[in-house]
């Protein structure tokens, strides 16, 4: 069993329990080696952030980053999808809210005390938000593609988007084509709390793209928790059952062919 390297008190220096190789040796790294590395267009640390903090972020955020690299089994430009997501830490964020992704900034944020184990959420829709482009015609800047795929939007023709669809099929439908059980319970959840959110298509894919990160044999409480035995989680508004299993196997199929197509490219 690994985990962080600290033990002092607070939020971000409790140990995230992961289980996964050792990525840097027990050496300390910097954000400024993880925008070397994964290509990320900016990163940006909030003033309040304190050397000390930075510090174990900056760990944290390496472990976790490369392990989603091992999960997915894709290479780095992937997970800064190539070159153009921003990350920032204790910066950037929203008011009330432990993490946020911003399609006008391309910024992932997370709060310097209350973003662990929103990482893997926020990506997807960094993720959800770049390859709209690449998987449907004639979309509006901001547009993602799992919102893009619900609309009908003509997808351009490609392997990988054919598998993309199907994660989205899964996701939203049941075999019949009309709304499935995992988009019901979310429309119910949003109705109990008199709002919309949990239905919106792109919090529905994250949801299950947090889903299936968590269900990997390698865990990093960093990247994701709280997809089982959370108050959101007893929401119901997490795929589970055979449909769990079933969108677990699409999206790490649809990763798995993305990291060899884009290993041919590079060999070619």
């Amino acid at each position: 069993m690994n985990s962080s390297d600290s033990s002092t008190p607070g939020r971000l220096h409790q140990a995230f329990y992961r289980n996964g190789p050792s990525h840097r040796d027990g050496a300390d790294v910097t954000f400024n080696d993880i925008r070397k590395l994964f290509n990320f267009s900016r990163i940006t640390i909030g003033k309040w952030v304190t050397p000390k903090e930075q510090q174990l972020a900056a760990n944290l955020f390496f472990d976790a980053l490369y392990d989603l690299v091992e999960i997915l089994q894709v290479n780095e430009a992937v997970i800064s999808l190539n070159g153009s997501l921003a990350l920032a830490f204790g910066s950037g964020g929203q008011k009330h809210s432990s993490a946020h992704y911003n399609s006008a900034t391309r910024e992932l944020a997370l709060a310097k005390n209350a973003g662990g184990g929103a990482l893997a959420h926020e990506w997807f829709h960094a993720f959800d938000h770049y390859i709209a482009a690449h998987a449907f015609y004639d979309l509006q800047p901001g547009s993602f593609a799992s919102q893009a795929w619900l609309d009908n939007n003509e997808v351009r023709p490609h392997p990988l988007n054919d598998l993309l669809c199907d994660c989205f099929k899964q996701m939203f439908l049941n075999d019949q084509n009309v709304p499935g059980e995992y988009l019901l319970r979310s429309i119910e959840a949003d109705r109990a709390l008199k709002m919309y959110y949990y239905a919106m298509p792109q919090e529905m894919a994250a949801r299950a793209f947090e889903a299936c990160i968590q269900d990997n044999a390698l865990k990093n409480a960093f990247l994701v928790q709280g997809t089982k035995k959370s108050a959101e989680a007893r929401l119901g508004i997490y795929p589970h059952g055979n449909l769990r299993k079933q969108l677990n196997e699409s999206l790490m199929l649809y990763f798995y062919q993305l990291g060899v197509a884009l290993t041919k490219k590079s060999s070619q």
